[in-house]
């Protein structure tokens, strides 16, 4: 799902605007050699439609249909009171798994269209939905049809907007900026799915903006989290509400700053804090998650890294209750923690076209970091991963990846099983 934020661009906003430049300018070029004045250099109502029919007009331009005129810009302004239909973006990629001791698992995993309309230059609607496992039947967990992102934004001024709908929830570097070509590694890192749930998103409305000097900020109330679907092996990530039968009786509240400095670095930190107990009334528990994050680049060189750490209260409570409710104590810990390093190189020059990348990522993640009075650690949750691959990229928009994780755990029994992952994906 690529980051609609109307306070900067994302890369294939900033390409797709670039071919429009480009198709205006010879499209005016075009004209002019044949003394046609441009369409694309009217007035704001150049939108509508030619009031000449084609039977009165004269020269070889009459015998096309009117141009409509579309501006795209970095934030996507258009000319005051103009109505907008943008361009269709999307994402899709395509992933072959495999465990130690199982067969090659192929899965085109999401096919993601995004739709975007500029109602005014103040008023800008962006949406994304996707495809997961090209296939979805009903009863079964074979694939899924959802609205990752619908909303609205309001643009007041660059400092201040408004926006409302579907938000993803802004925690970490994954959760908004997931398109395959934007991170390394076939699959999205452990991290940012187990100690952060991956692809939330939640119903809610906040505020955005770019503060100047690099800063830029968002800050939401949302739809609170399900505590009865928190577990040992996966955390909080299966509480999410993606939307459906959310609970806004008491909403989470999320905050997110970024600094975007010099010398290509971003740093971010975000906060989120809400009661998780709309499904377990009698035991209401506040879920809080800290993260801090960094991305860096210097010559051919790239680094990220990521902190994250989760508190639950009143875990073993809620323990007690869903141990009587269906019979599984889902061993919910009262702390989960996580962090990944990232190093990678750009191993081919940079005039050439093509890109390879060379990566290796450490994660550490413990879902079972502490457990509530009463209650013991399961040591199988206590993970660590190297994740070492390479990510070819034959043009920007293009990945072909490949990778092979290395899993360890802290269990004398249950053994972590290593993995080979190879994978495609592209945007548009």
């Amino acid at each position: 799902m690529k980051l609609l934020d109307p306070s900067f661009t994302p890369p294939a906003g900033q390409i797709l605007a670039q071919r429009v430049q480009e198709l205006e300018a010879k499209l005016d070029a075009l004209l002019a050699s044949r003394g046609a004045a441009s369409p694309l250099a009217a007035t704001p109502d150049s939108t509508a439609p030619t009031s000449t029919p084609p039977s009165q007009a004269s020269g070889p331009a009459a015998a096309s249909p009117p141009l409509q005129a579309v501006s795209i810009t970095g934030d996507f302004q258009t000319a005051p009171d103009t109505e907008t239909r943008l361009p269709v973006t999307g994402y899709m990629d395509f992933h072959v798994n495999k465990d130690s001791g199982d067969a090659f698992r192929p899965d085109f995993h999401r096919f993601v269209l995004l739709f975007g309309h500029s109602f005014s230059s103040r008023i800008k609607f962006w949406s994304e939905l996707e495809v997961e496992h090209a296939l979805v039947e009903g009863g079964e967990e074979s694939g899924e049809i959802a609205i990752e992102q619908a909303y609205l934004d309001f643009l007041i001024t660059p400092k201040f907007n408004l926006r409302a709908g579907m938000l993803l929830t802004p925690v970490g570097i994954v959760n908004e900026r997931h398109e395959p070509p934007s991170f390394n590694g076939v699959e999205r890192p452990f991290v940012e799915s187990v100690i952060i749930p991956t692809t939330w998103r939640e119903l809610g409305l906040g505020l955005t903006g770019d503060l100047g000097r690099g800063f830029r900020y968002r800050t939401y109330l949302t739809s609170a989290l399900d505590a009865s679907r928190f577990n040992a092996e996966s955390g909080i990530a299966e509480g999410k509400s993606s939307g459906f039968d959310a609970n806004m009786r008491n909403p989470a509240t999320v905050a997110r700053l970024e600094f975007a400095g010099v010398r290509r670095l971003t740093l971010g930190a975000s906060l989120y804090s809400g009661l998780a107990g709309s499904q377990t009334p009698t035991v209401n528990p506040r879920v809080t998650i800290a993260n801090v994050d960094g991305r860096y680049s210097f010559r051919r060189f790239d680094v990220r890294a990521l902190y994250a750490h989760t508190w639950i209260s009143r875990a073993g409570e809620l323990n007690r209750l869903m141990r009587q409710q269906t019979g599984v104590n889902p061993n919910v810990a009262s702390r989960m923690r996580g962090y990944y390093v990232e190093p990678a190189v750009h191993l081919l020059p940079r005039r050439l076209r093509h890109d390879l990348i060379a990566f290796s990522r450490y994660e550490r993640y413990n879902t079972q970091q502490k457990m509530p009075d009463g209650f013991l650690p399961l040591a199988q949750f206590n993970r660590s991963s190297w994740v070492t691959g390479l990510t070819y990229k034959p043009v920007p928009d293009v990945a072909v990846k490949f990778d092979y994780v290395f899993n360890q755990n802290q269990s004398a029994v249950l053994r972590a099983l290593n993995g080979i992952n190879l994978g495609i994906g592209w945007w548009f």
